[in-house]
This record gives structure tokens, sequence and C-alpha cells, in this order.
């Protein structure tokens, strides 16, 4: 693996302004969410407009990403995030969701998921994970994926290749009629293969005008998950992969989580909707 240095937080920026004209989630200015009481399955016209907010999503992570290179700050790819979201009519869902201070996601190296960007500089050989939500027309459409920066060393490389892997057979596997649990087997099973970690504490969710809806989707095979896929059903999948073990640490900013052994981590994420005969992606740029 990499010889690279730990990862420690940088200088926050100030927070970026969203036009007035912007629609904002009910939970902007308030300590937490209302919890989502609504039903999992939604409606065409919600469905429609997911399609709407996932694409936006999607296209402000493609922008960002153009930007990742040795010497760019993680403060660089969170402005260019924010202003595609904003020139698109979006407001960036991370923004003041629960107090967090930025409009994506920025997690490097051993960060397993919500790095806050700041001053930090990216490095030949990092890896780095953007996280993007958009919201618009009253829905979130939520997506990541995780990027090599210049020169990544293979077992790296590896573990993000095989962590996209995994979420695409975890897609393939949904199918109305089965349980939940189907998704993490399938991306526990492959995970195996290679010795990687299977993150545990912090999943894929339920996603519609909320957020997070309530609905858990495990990476691992959890007995618990039994919840059965209907179609009209609106989550996320967003398999994170360790090289080593899936225990975790916070740092003292309440979010930025890495692993316990500070070996790398790798995350993709799509929004999708159940069809008939299994998922849609809502988040294609």
């Amino acid at each position: 693996m990499s010889g690279q240095s730990l990862l420690v937080p940088g200088e926050l920026s100030p927070v970026r302004s969203v036009p007035g004209n912007i629609r904002r989630p009910e939970y902007v200015g308030k300590p937490a969410p209302t919890p989502y009481s609504g039903p999992e399955v939604q409606t065409p016209e919600t469905i429609e407009a997911m399609r709407i907010a996932g694409r936006i999503a999607a296209r402000a992570m493609a922008e960002a990403a153009k930007l990742i290179a040795p010497g760019v700050t993680t403060d660089e790819l969170d402005r260019v995030a924010h202003e595609y979201m904003c020139d698109h009519g979006a407001y960036p869902s991370t923004l003041g969701y629960r107090g967090f201070p930025k409009s994506l996601c920025t997690s490097v190296n051993e960060v397993i998921c919500h790095g806050i960007p700041d001053s930090t500089v990216l490095r030949d050989g990092d890896i780095v994970n953007l996280d993007v939500t958009a919201y618009i027309g009253g829905v979130h459409g939520d997506n990541n994926a995780t990027y090599l920066v210049g020169d990544v060393d293979e077992e790296s490389r590896l573990l993000v290749e095989r962590t996209r892997e995994s979420l695409n057979r975890a897609i393939k596997a949904v199918r109305p009629g089965r349980q939940i649990n189907i998704i993490g087997r399938v991306i526990e099973s492959y995970a195996k293969r290679f010795g990687y970690g299977v993150v545990r504490d912090f999943t894929g969710h339920g996603i519609n005008s909320s957020f997070h809806s309530g609905l858990i989707i495990p990476h691992y095979d959890s007995p618990h998950a039994t919840t059965v896929i209907q179609p009209g059903m609106t989550f996320t999948i967003e398999p994170m992969l360790t090289l080593g073990t899936h225990d975790y640490d916070m740092w003292d900013d309440g979010w930025t989580v890495v692993t316990k052994d500070r070996k790398r981590t790798a995350q993709f994420e799509h929004t999708l909707v159940v069809t008939a005969t299994g998922a849609e992606i809502l988040t294609l740029p």
C-alpha cells in the first residue's frame, strides 16, 4: 500500500451561499430533519423528479472530478460542485444537513465517508471519494465515486476497481420480491474473495423527498434486512470496502469517519428505482 502520511484536518473556508430563489430542504437551519413518514414506493411523478435531481448530482460530481489532480484542495472540489448545482437550480443537499458545513463530502485515503472539504491538498498517489447529493423539485438524488489522484499504487487501484464492481453486482441483484439482504450478500461475498473489509455501520438508505427515509440498505449479509423489494422503491446502494478492518474511529468534527487501522477504503454509490424486472439507475450524467 502507499506510504502516504495519514490525513489531518485542514482549514475550513466560509460557508458558501445559495441563491435565494433556490428551494431549500426542510432541514436547513434546523438541528435535524423531520422524520420521514411517507411510503418507500414512490409515484411516477416523484420518480421523474428524482431523475432530474439524480442527473444534476451526477453531473456536478463529474465536473468536480475533472479537477482532481495533485495540488488541488478538497475545498476547490466543493466549490465546483456547489456552483454547478446552484447554476442548475438545485440545492446541495449536504449543506446544512445536521450542521454539515459543505456542499459535498470528500473522503481521502483512510476516510470511509463524510470527509469535510477544506484546505487539504490532494497528493500524487491519493484516492479520493466525492459524494454529491442534489435537491430540486422537492426530491434528492445521491451518488458518489472514488477517484485516483495521479500515480496510484496497484493495491489501491484494485480496491477502487473492485468496489465499483461490487456496486455493479449489487445493482444487478435487485429484483422485486427479493429481500433487501440480497444486496449485502452479493457485496460481502464478492469482497471476501479479496480479503476486504465491508463497512457495517454506514449503509445505503431510502431516498425521495427525504434525504434519508429510514429504510436501511446494509452492504453485508444482514439477517435483519428482510424488507421485500417492491417496484417503485427508491434507495441508494453505496458499498464501502477497506483494505483492512471495517471498524472505524470518528474525528472530533463529528463527521469524518476513518478506518481504525488507517488502511485505505473506497466507496461507490448510485440512487436507484426498482422496476418490474430490476433497477434503474437515477444518478447517471
